[in-house]
């Protein structure tokens, strides 16, 4: 087989090939439900766009807000009893969000689900960067590569996730639920099995939690990154939660939903790691900047287009589907080189509380951010002067988080973060 991610997964050891795993099922659980979730907060629960863009903004925030404890327990206790614990804990969220109707419940469901994720995807994504170092030390492969094979798992498992969810729209949102746990017992079972027990990702086992978060606080450029990174996570959301009210005032049917993420989902399978070859040699200077840019120009197309009625047919998706490739293509572009970027900022040491606290403040913004877009986008559910306004909203705060990052990384970080080229990069 020649697919590019696969030759590159068969050259890795057991345990990295373990990770990436997990992340393909943790993404195939996440996207069979979060995607509908919306969808099942205003149909089923007639809640009002304000409240669904609350709700949505709790579940990331008690996931990506947490992660700095997520983080700080990985360097502490290694990756294994992390993961264990935090795989348990979402199985617990599906199962109260399967059987619950009243908004406190959703919230107490999402937040379970949020905070499960603040425990493993920290451990996860420390130890691949730790596995990274180790395998470009030893020439196999070089870390960002390794990132990209990160999202292209990710990616695998959000193709299969919406695909699942799509076709379970038709049935009650607890048999959803109750799959989606399923699939979080499975991987919980293979953690259990099959990962080592001494992998860790801190600097020794003596060390109190918070050991690490000071290291955080005392790196200015690292702190510097997070604030204009933060932006990023906040525009991939409007995949949940701008995206069904565009395909609402476009065809007045949320029905493409999952189809959307599986179109734009293939093209990163099709493109990530070539992508990733050419914006690591182009480095972080030009690839993140060009990344953050073209996540604003995602929101600018839809913008232009939103206060006119949508044409008949298949071109009425246009817009839709402009707007999921031109954020995923600045994802693929921006975010291995930034998972690359973290441990080179933080001298390669305490890599969970980095990347704990860089999702934490990625998880502030959402909250923020999603609460208060989801009340503007109640503007863009008709075609009207007014609809541009939320879209042109989103797309100044990427557009500001690339100057930001192309004056950051010119200034700071420019001569640091020079590697070999990839192995077999084309």
């Amino acid at each position: 087989m020649s697919w590019a991610p696969w030759v590159l997964l068969r050259r890795l050891p057991a345990v990295p090939r373990l990770l990436l795993a997990s992340q393909l099922a943790f993404n195939i659980g996440f996207y069979l439900v979060v995607p509908f979730l919306a969808v099942h907060l205003s149909e089923n629960l007639a809640l009002a766009g304000g409240v669904v863009g609350l709700v949505l903004g709790v579940r990331t925030f008690s996931q990506q807000g947490m992660f700095f404890l997520g983080g700080g327990l990985t360097d502490r206790f290694g990756v294994k009893p992390v993961v264990v614990v935090g795989c348990s804990i979402r199985i617990a969220g599906f199962g109260v969000l399967a059987v619950v109707e009243s908004l406190p419940g959703v919230l107490l469901g999402v937040v379970l689900v949020g905070f499960a994720a603040a425990l493993f995807s920290p451990a996860v994504e420390s130890a691949l960067a730790d596995q990274g170092r180790r395998l470009e030390e030893a020439g196999v492969v070089t870390r960002a590569e390794v990132f990209g094979l990160d999202a292209v798992a990710s990616k695998l498992g959000s193709v299969t996730g919406p695909v699942l969810g799509a076709l379970l729209l038709g049935v009650p949102f607890w048999v959803t639920c109750t799959i989606a746990a399923g699939v979080f017992g499975v991987v919980l079972v293979a953690h259990v099995l099959l990962l080592p027990r001494d992998l860790r990702t801190g600097t020794g086992d003596v060390e109190p939690v918070t050991a690490g978060w000071g290291q955080v606080l005392r790196n200015r450029r690292f702190l510097a990154f997070t604030a204009c990174y933060c932006t990023y996570l906040l525009s991939y959301n409007q995949l949940y939660l701008a995206l069904p009210v565009e395909l609402d005032r476009a065809t007045g049917s949320q029905g493409a939903l999952g189809w959307m993420f599986v179109a734009a989902a293939v093209s990163v399978l099709l493109l990530q790691l070539p992508i990733t070859a050419r914006a690591r040699r182009a480095g972080p200077t030009r690839a993140l900047p060009l990344g953050f840019a073209l996540m604003s120009s995602s929101f600018l197309l839809v913008a232009v287009l939103a206060p006119f009625e949508p044409p008949s047919g298949a071109w009425a998706l246009a817009p839709a589907v402009g707007f999921a490739l031109l954020l995923y293509l600045g994802q693929m572009v921006a975010v291995p080189v930034a998972q690359d970027l973290v441990p080179r900022l933080a001298g390669e040491r305490r890599l969970g509380a980095h990347f704990g606290v860089l999702a934490s403040a990625e998880g502030l913004a959402v909250l923020v951010g999603s609460t208060g877009v989801g009340a503007l986008l109640d503007l863009a559910a008709v075609p009207q002067p007014a609809a541009a306004v939320p879209w042109l909203v989103l797309a100044a705060l990427p557009a500001a988080s690339a100057v930001g990052l192309w004056l950051l990384t010119r200034r700071t970080v420019r001569t640091t973060t020079r590697a070999p080229e990839p192995v077999g990069a084309p």
